[in-house]
C-alpha cells in the first residue's frame, strides 16, 4: 500500500478508517502474496472490489483494516473448527491493536470481547520479564498475575451476528473472485500481422 501513496504513515489509516461511517461497499483482499492460512490460495492476488463515483481514501482504509480482521476471524474459525473449542475473548498485542476502530471492527467480526492490555507490545514486555527473572527481580510466575491488566481495554461487539455474517459472506465472496489473477501476469504476446 505505501507504494501507492494512500497512506504515508501507518498510523495515519487508522483516522482515515474513523472518517467514514462504513467501508462504502468496498472489500479489499491483502493477497499482496496469495492468501495465507486458512485459505492457502497461492494464485490469489490483492482485489478491491466495490469501488464507486463516491469512494474515499477512508473507505479504502476501512477496508484494509477490515480484511485484517476478516482474516483473523477466518483462522478462529478453522481453529474452533479442527478443535472443537470456541473462544470466549481474544487477547490481542501489536502495532495493529493500538487502533481503537480496528480492535472494534476486530469485535463485530468474530462477535466476542477483545482484550487490550495497556502495554500493547507484549513482545518487549517478554523481553523484560525474562530479563528480570534472569537477575531476580522475580522468583515466581505468579507475582506477574496482575502485571499489564491495569488501564486495559475491551471491545465489545456493536452489530449483531446476523449483520456480522452477512460482511464476512461478502468477504468469502470477494476472496473466491481473488483467485486465479496471477496465471494472467504473464507476458502477453503481440502478433505481428504485418503483411511481407
Amino acid at each position: 500500500m505505501n507504494n501507492l501513496g494512500f497512506f504515508r504513515d501507518s498510523r495515519k489509516v487508522s483516522d482515515l478508517a474513523a472518517s467514514v461511517p462504513d467501508n462504502g461497499g468496498c472489500v479489499f483482499v491483502t493477497a499482496f502474496s496469495g492468501l495465507f492460512a486458512p485459505y492457502w490460495i497461492d494464485d490469489a492476488q490483492g482485489t478491491i472490489w466495490g469501488i464507486t463515483a463516491h469512494t474515499q481514501k477512508g473507505h479504502i482504509a476501512r477496508a484494509t483494516m477490515e480484511a485484517a480482521c476478516f482474516q483473523t476471524k477466518a483462522i478462529l474459525d478453522a481453529m474452533a473448527m479442527d478443535s472443537g473449542k470456541s473462544l470466549t475473548k481474544l487477547a490481542v498485542d501489536g502495532g495493529m491493536s493500538n487502533s481503537n476502530i480496528c480492535m472494534q471492527i476486530q469485535s463485530d467480526f468474530i462477535q466476542i470481547p477483545v482484550e487490550r492490555p495497556s502495554m500493547h507490545e507484549t513482545t518487549a514486555l517478554g523481553a523484560a520479564v525474562a530479563a528480570g527473572f534472569a537477575i531476580g527481580i522475580w522468583k515466581d510466575f505468579s507475582e506477574l498475575e496482575h502485571m499489564n491488566r491495569a488501564n486495559s481495554a475491551s471491545f465489545s461487539p456493536s452489530i449483531s451476528p446476523k449483520a456480522s455474517g452477512r460482511l464476512y459472506q461478502k468477504w468469502s465472496k470477494a476472496v473466491k473472485m481473488s483467485r486465479g489473477w496471477r496465471e494472467f501476469n504473464e507476458p502477453i504476446e503481440v502478433e505481428d500481422n504485418d503483411d511481407e
